[in-house]
């Protein structure tokens, strides 16, 4: 053990650290910064953050000392926060530290490196910048926000569960900035514009007005040798914004050692990386207990996991799994050990009664959140998941058992993290991945150290590097996807023959193809099976509709579609077209997806022999989950984008042809946002549930605008809530 384990070790275990021991630190710490390296100044760190999370055990005459060392580490958010050593601060200290406020956040004191990154975004330059989870990235898009620099600004995140954290952020900023969350809302000229968008969105937003700041948060999903099914789109998005209006950028992720050679220098930006800390992190190895020769390894993992999850009841805990069936699990069995110790229920969240009152009281969601527990993944609904990390913050529970959504989905820490499986997905997980998962363990201003227990080998550390595909363009990785996108002058040799061949599709359907921004063969396969039915006789009302598809007519655009568009080798919980087809005609009818649970659960039981009550609730439970997996995956995102597509190809078919064109964007609209009437669909993107949405759509003018809509609510709370449960009332002012 090295000397600074051994001082940490002593801080933790000492009932009272004496003023011998206290000046040994501090000298110790003193001689690591005078050093000036990245090593010293990182080992001084860890010791002083033990020291923080010590604090009522250093003898008092030493306080001012450590506060000394604490200032040169340039921890102010701390000595601001907690009044660390305050009272022994001289002039000279106090401007020191009047230095490191923000020029434009009230009350909000960086860190020094913190202060570094914003001094470069202040002084107008492009910043790709990577640093830890507990760093404070993203406080400095809001700086850039206050700063009001900017008149458009374009924010693009991995998921809506961001980009709503995201919003409510920055909805005080409403006086000066329209925020705008989905491309049917038109762009502000009074006021300036907060774009909060998926790289899907951008694609699809079609007036964009001269974008001035860019921001793009977990950069890192830009590599295609990540393998993120989103990453063509991501790279679309970016050359479109960039190429057009020239906006100065910031990139932030964590973890990143470096990025494409070149692309700093060529976009005029600083590539900023920091292993900076306010939080350390300590390592508990959990694997070695695990003892193969005795067999059952799956008993004695789940064993030893309940033990540790139970002995960490009085802080918070996050547990990575591989996949949502894992983690939904692994829920299930450590509520059953909590029942089995004659662990009490806690007094219900309000999410409790609503999920019995709208989906079911068998789910076992709900007896799991009754005892402090939670799943989150990629299949729930978004305002479960919201409202699941809403309540953990606060610390209403206890347990969220999860999978990679907690890494780059939401922003969420604990006091501890354990990894319990080693892959993701069907993969093992890389050190990128683990670290990131760490990145998760202790909170910024609320414990300074945070522990990992690993039920599994960590995976070998290894430098990051993130390739930039369309800067790079290596013919093995590119796609043709972001290749069209890519302007002339700037495309390589290596690649000019490809992007020549996709060039000579016709300049009309090559611009659609363009802004579809997915499989530019798959689209132009489309298009030629279209034409190819016209020519021989099919009827041409398969693709002129308009409203509403009828049965055939959805059919035909989703078989138009298959292995073109999206396919079924991940199951998803669909295994065919006429299944999908089956279930989008059962949802848009019913407008709900408790039909569909139904039906996926009688097919579960129909040809089972024994049927015991415990089997009956694993099946219904089962089928709670595929449905909500089938509402997310395929009937918010695969499917509109589909008739997004097919509709823009028809419609340039159609006009050519001179035959009048369908219009699919009431159906898109409408299955989108669960079937809400236009002007209330707002709501269901900031995360109101559609239940209550519909319950309160009598009592709100129909003629409102969406921005009404929300003033109108606000205004009238009172008459609005009497026809709300209370989980609901709770969704709508935390929304709002």
């Amino acid at each position: 053990m090295n000397r600074v384990e051994d001082y940490i070790s002593y801080i933790e275990k000492e009932n009272e650290i004496d003023y011998d021991s206290n000046f040994e630190m501090v000298s110790y710490c003193t001689k690591l910064l005078s050093l000036s390296n990245e090593e010293g100044e990182s080992a001084a760190r860890k010791i002083a953050i033990h020291i923080l999370n010590n604090w009522e055990k250093i003898d008092s005459s030493m306080r001012v000392v450590w506060r000394e060392v604490i200032e040169t580490l340039g921890f102010y958010p701390y000595i601001q926060e907690n009044r660390v050593g305050l009272e022994g601060m001289t002039f000279a200290d106090e401007v020191r530290r009047n230095y490191f406020q923000s020029d434009y956040l009230d009350n909000t004191f960086f860190h020094k490196e913190q202060k570094k990154l914003s001094s470069y975004l202040l002084e107008g330059k492009s910043v790709i910048a990577s640093a830890p989870t507990s760093f404070g990235k993203s406080l400095l898009i809001e700086e850039i926000v206050a700063s009001k620099r900017y008149k458009n600004i374009v924010i693009i995140q991995p998921t809506l569960a961001l980009l709503d954290e995201t919003r409510q952020k920055l909805k005080k900023y409403s006086d000066e900035y329209k925020i705008i969350v989905r491309t049917s809302q038109p762009a502000s000229k009074d006021k300036g514009n907060l774009f909060l968008l998926t790289a899907e969105r951008v694609m699809e937003y079609e007036s964009l007005p001269h974008i001035d700041f860019f921001v793009i948060d977990e950069f890192y999903k830009l590599s295609l040798r990540r393998k993120d099914e989103r990453a063509d789109t991501l790279n679309s998005a970016f050359l479109k914004i960039v190429d057009k209006y020239k906006p100065l950028f910031y990139f932030l992720g964590p973890n990143i050692d470096g990025i494409s050679a070149g692309f700093a220098q060529k976009y005029n930006a600083v590539f900023y990386k920091s292993n900076f800390s306010l939080v350390d992190c300590d390592v508990i190895d959990k694997s070695y207990l695990i003892d193969s020769s005795l067999g059952k390894v799956d008993d004695q993992r789940n064993r030893l996991l309940c033990e540790l999850l139970y002995e960490l009841k009085d802080e918070q805990t996050l547990i990575y799994c591989s996949s949502p069936a894992r983690a939904r699990k692994m829920a299930k069995k450590f509520l059953e050990y909590l029942q089995s110790k004659g662990v009490e229920e806690r007094v219900p969240l309000p999410l409790v009664e609503w999920i019995e009152k709208n989906i079911s009281p068998k789910w076992s969601l709900a007896a799991e959140l009754r005892h402090g527990i939670a799943v989150h993944d990629g299949s729930l609904q978004k305002h479960i998941c919201a409202s699941v990390i809403n309540y953990f913050n606060s610390g209403k529970l206890s347990w969220i058992f999860c999978t990679s959504t907690i890494i780059e989905g939401v922003n969420t820490s604990a006091k501890n993290v354990v990894l319990f499986d080693e892959k993701r997905g069907p993969n093992l997980i890389d050190f990128f991945d683990y670290s990131n998962i760490k990145g998760r363990s202790g909170r910024l201003m609320e414990h300074y150290v945070g522990k990992v227990y690993n039920f599994c080998h960590a995976p070998e550390q290894k430098a990051i590097e993130i390739d930039i595909p369309f800067f790079e363009q290596d013919p093995e990785v590119l796609t043709d996807e972001i290749l069209i996108n890519i302007k002339k002058e700037d495309v390589s040799n290596k690649v000019i023959d490809r992007y020549n061949q996709i060039n000579s599709i016709p300049p009309d359907l090559l611009k659609i193809i363009k802004q579809n921004g997915v499989s530019v063969k798959g689209q132009f396969k489309i298009y030629e099976d279209i034409i190819r039915d016209l020519e021989s006789g099919n009827s041409i009302s398969n693709i002129t509709w308009t409203q509403f598809p009828t049965w055939e007519q959805l059919g035909y655009v989703l078989q138009l579609a298959q292995d073109r568009l999206f396919d079924f080798s991940q199951k998803k919980a669909i295994f065919s077209t006429s299944q999908l087809q089956l279930y989008l005609n059962m949802y848009r009818n019913d407008k709900n997806i408790i039909s569909i649970v139904k039906d996926i659960y009688e097919n579960k039981i129909k040809n089972r022999k024994k049927l015991t009550e415990e089997k009956k609730a694993k099946d219904y439970d089962a089928a709670i989950e595929e449905a909500f997996h089938i509402y997310r995956h395929w009937f918010q995102f695969t499917v509109p984008k589909v008739f997004r597509v097919v509709d823009s190809i028809q419609r340039l078919i159609c006009e050519k042809r001179g035959i009048k064109p369908g219009s699919y964007s009431f159906f898109v609209q409408q299955l989108e946002n669960d079937f809400i009437r236009e002007n209330l669909s707002i709501l269901v993107e900031y995360g109101v549930p559609s239940n209550a949405v519909r319950r309160i759509e009598s009592i709100i003018p129909e003629n409102l605008s969406e921005d009404a809509v929300i003033e109108y609510i606000k205004k009238n709370k009172d008459a609005i809530q009497k026809h709300l449960f209370k989980y609901e009332i709770e969704r709508i002012e935390q929304c709002i």
